[in-house]
């Protein structure tokens, strides 16, 4: 039987390589991936709403027209993602197709059957060598098809592909837009965020959901209101033909028994 070496290093957090996988029992590669963390420590400080903002909406946006499509696909921003060996990374957003979407403390590729996909980072004021030089050799290297990265600082989108020979080649965008094959969608840059287009369709941020949602239920509200107040006219003036119609009444059986009192017949014409 095969021995397995892997202890995992809180100082250098890496999952167990592909040898010590296959060396491992099941009941090993479960303890294994428990103890790989499901945080990690920021090597950068935070930078507030300006890189927070855009990777939540993103994340949103393909959330809802995924589930609205039908299609599985796992994402998350900032999960920890383990590759057989290699040191742990969490980038802004993953896209992982055609798998179980549950939640996930982290993405250990051995034992998930599959690595990332799509992976995109926002850069504003960090390390910014990081996501625009290291990331684009590392992640061709892992062979993560797609990746993307958002450049606030400089107002742009850089997309890259995966090509024949294992590195990375640009994506040339096209009208302002670069095309994710992964996605089925392209990418845009408007107000600070990347937009996602499906065709000449854009797919909505959540706070443009919720204001469309809004405007909807106070469109409902307004027309509730009129229809109200329709039928509270309408009951008024139901209720004024009914009264003109009693005082009709009442002043013919005045006129009748007038008319009795006289010794006539009210119904003799």
């Amino acid at each position: 039987m095969a021995t397995c070496f892997y202890a995992f290093d809180p100082c250098d957090p890496r999952a167990p390589s592909v040898e010590q996988w296959e060396a491992m029992s099941e009941a090993e590669r479960e303890r294994a991936v428990e103890a790989l963390p499901s945080e990690l420590p920021r090597e950068t400080a935070p930078e507030g709403d300006e890189h927070r903002d855009p990777k939540e909406k993103a994340l949103e946006a393909l959330r809802e027209y995924f589930r609205r499509l039908g299609r599985s696909v796992y994402l998350s921003a900032e999960l920890p993602v383990y590759y057989p060996g290699e040191r742990v990374f969490a980038p802004d957003l993953i896209a992982v197709l055609d798998v179980d979407p549950h939640l996930r403390r982290q993405w250990v590729v051995s034992h998930e059957g599959k690595g990332l996909d799509f992976a995109l980072e926002v850069t504003l004021g960090g390390d910014r060598k990081k996501d625009l030089e290291d990331n684009v050799e590392r992640y061709a290297m892992l062979g993560i098809p797609e990746y993307f990265v958002l450049d606030l600082k400089l107002n742009r989108i850089l997309g890259y592909r995966l090509a024949a020979g294992g590195s990375y080649e640009p994506i040339v965008p096209q009208v302002g837009r670069w095309a994710s094959r992964i996605l089925g969608l392209e990418l845009a840059l408007e107000l600070g965020r990347v937009r996602f287009y499906a065709g000449s369709a854009p797919l909505p941020h959540s706070d443009e959901l919720i204001a469309r949602l809004d405007s909807m239920v106070r469109e409902l509200v307004v027309k509730e209101q009129d229809l109200a107040q329709a039928l509270a006219a309408a009951q008024a003036k139901a209720e004024q033909e009914q009264a003109r119609a009693e005082q009709e009444r009442a002043r013919a059986d005045r006129l009748a028994a007038r008319l009795r009192e006289l010794g006539a017949d009210p119904d003799d014409g």
